[in-house]
This record gives C-alpha cells, sequence and structure tokens, in this order.
C-alpha cells in the first residue's frame, strides 16, 4: 500500500568540490525526489558555488517538476552573511528554509513571495511557536530530530491548518553548530585561516572516543553524530502521524540508491522492514532511530519480529 507522503532531498550539509555538487543535482533531476532543498547551510566560508550557481541548479530542478526550496544560514555570523540573506529572502521564484530566526523575520516583513519552510533548527518543540511560525508566514515546519515520535504526532494533531510536517528519515543528526570550526581545531589551524581543510571530507571527520568507539562526527562548526539516523522501518507510523514530508541528508556515496529505496517503500513496492535491511549497506556508519523512540539517539531500536 502506497504512503501519501513526499520525499525530499536534504541541503547538502558538506563541503564537496564543484563538480561533485553539479553531478549530484544533475543526478537527482531524475532521481524519484519530490522536493530538493539547495544552498549552504553550514559555514559561510563554502565557496566552491556561488548565489548564481544555486539559482541555475535551481532552475534545472524546477524544470524537471521539482520543488525546489532555497536553504539559508543556520549561523549567521557577519554582514555578509545578512547580505546573502536578503538575496534570498528577496528572490520570489523560490520557497526559502529559514534556519535562523533572522530569516524568519525578513521572510515574515516581505511583501510577496511563497510561504516558507521553518528549517529544523529553529528548535520547534511546542505549539505555540509553530502557531507563531505560521502566522509568520511558514507553511511547513521540520521537526527536530530529538523529537519523540509520539510528541511529534501531538504536535501534529494540535497544529495550525494547512501547516505541513517534515521530518528527517535518513542522515547523520545535525546535533549542534558552534562559533568555532572544529575540523579548523583538528588541522591545528585558526577559522579564518582553515584552508577549507573540510572538503577532504565528504562526509564528514569522524571522531571516536578514547576506546576507539564510533563518538561523533566534525563537518566544520557543525557537530554531527556519528551514526546515520534512519526512519525507513517507521515509514507506516510516520505517515499514520500525518507526516506530509520525509527528508533524505545526501552523502558521499549511494545518495540515489537511498531515495529509490526510500521511493520503493513510500509506493507500496518494498516491505519497510526489508528496506532497513537493504539501507544498513548504503549508509557511511551505522544506523540509529533512539530518538524516535525517546530512547538515545545513538540507539537502535530493531521493530518487533
Amino acid at each position: 500500500m502506497a504512503l501519501i507522503v513526499k520525499l525530499a532531498l536534504a541541503p547538502l550539509a558538506y563541503y564537496w568540490p564543484r563538480r561533485a555538487v553539479l553531478d549530484l543535482y544533475a543526478d537527482v533531476a531524475e532521481a524519484p525526489v519530490d522536493v530538493v532543498y539547495l544552498g549552504e547551510t553550514v559555514c559561510s566560508r563554502r565557496h566552491e558555488l556561488r548565489w548564481p550557481d544555486w539559482l541555475d541548479i535551481a532552475e534545472l530542478l524546477a524544470a524537471h517538476g521539482k520543488e525546489v526550496v532555497l536553504g539559508t544560514l543556520a549561523l549567521v555570523e557577519a554582514e555578509a552573511d545578512l547580505r546573502l540573506l536578503r538575496k534570498i529572502v528577496a528572490q520570489p521564484r523560490f520557497r526559502v528554509e529559514a534556519n535562523d530566526m533572522a530569516a524568519v523575520r525578513l521572510l515574515a516583513a516581505r511583501e510577496a513571495g511563497p510561504p516558507f519552510v521553518a528549517g529544523a533548527t529553529l528548535n520547534v518543540f511546542g505549539p505555540g511557536t509553530l502557531a507563531l511560525l505560521h502566522d509568520a508566514g511558514a507553511s511547513r515546519w521540520v521537526a527536530p530530530p530529538e523529537l519523540a515520535g509520539a510528541a511529534l504526532a501531538a504536535l501534529v494533531a494540535g497544529a495550525p491548518a494547512g501547516m505541513q510536517t517534515e521530518v528527517l528519515a535518513h542522515g547523520r543528526l545535525p546535533l549542534a553548530h558552534s562559533a568555532r570550526c572544529f575540523t579548523a581545531r583538528h588541522e591545528e589551524l585558526q577559522k579564518d585561516e582553515c584552508d577549507y581543510r573540510c572538503i577532504a571530507h565528504p562526509d564528514g571527520l569522524p571522531l571516536r572516543t578514547r576506546e576507539g568507539q564510533p563518538f561523533l562526527t566534525l563537518n566544520g562548526v557543525q557537530t554531527q553524530s556519528a551514526a546515520t539516523y534512519s526512519l525507513l522501518a517507521e515509514l507506516p507510523a510516520l505517515a499514520a502521524a500525518g507526516v506530509d514530508v520525509v527528508r533524505v541528508s545526501p552523502q558521499a556515496e549511494r545518495t540515489m540508491d537511498v531515495l529509490a529505496l526510500f521511493r520503493a517503500v513510500l509506493d507500496g513496492a518494498l516491505d519497510a522492514a526489508q528496506a532497513v535491511v537493504r539501507s544498513a549497506a548504503l549508509a557511511p556508519g551505522p544506523l540509529c532511530n533512539g530518538f524516535w523512540h525517546g530512547r538515545p539517539g545513538a540507539e537502535l531500536v530493531r521493530a518487533a519480529a
């Protein structure tokens, strides 16, 4: 049985060479995905692609029938960041994902343009915040990944009319953002003289404990989980809870295979339990889903036989 849920590709969290980024979105144009998020959302120093490049990619994807959403930085630190943010907000063609309250303020004040998406970094955990964002012009919100399934279902049930819900269903968990660049610190460099070393780590820089156990992943100013969050097994529960969109985060390898796997489950062509088994070979590390079950995020709670 098909699930009435759209499939989205989250914005690229890592710093990749220009050609790798262009190749990714050329593949995405032909992929079975409904919504594509574009733009730099992690670090303003990354410059392989510029603002006009992202607009060109957006037009390409729109011509292939994709809903395109332009993302904003999660951490706005400088006037240059604000100038880019104003450009993103001012363009009337595509929807915007607001990942910072500065973006929300600018989007709420504009006179025209499509409704925006409230990103996960806005940390919506209560109905009051959800109503405030809806009144500001948001028509979709992305749930913070720490939100347990039961809490999410309650929020969806009480959401303002017309407010869509999106959930991260595959990808490393974005746990924190900082003004300090941890990749640069690892390389014993200053943030402003980082030499863009994170481009050497297309899936982030793994961090282990002294005992050698996977702990976190460093991605510039962003800290991620070591394991890949996966809600493939929970897709029927997500649909039942009223979730409208599930998102997959791009990874250095096998992104198209992950999207195809999700599409097969959503279309009813593949059982969710079987898909989970296959997905383990596609992720860059172990899987986890603890947050959804109200458990520590790094845990993997397996479905009952």
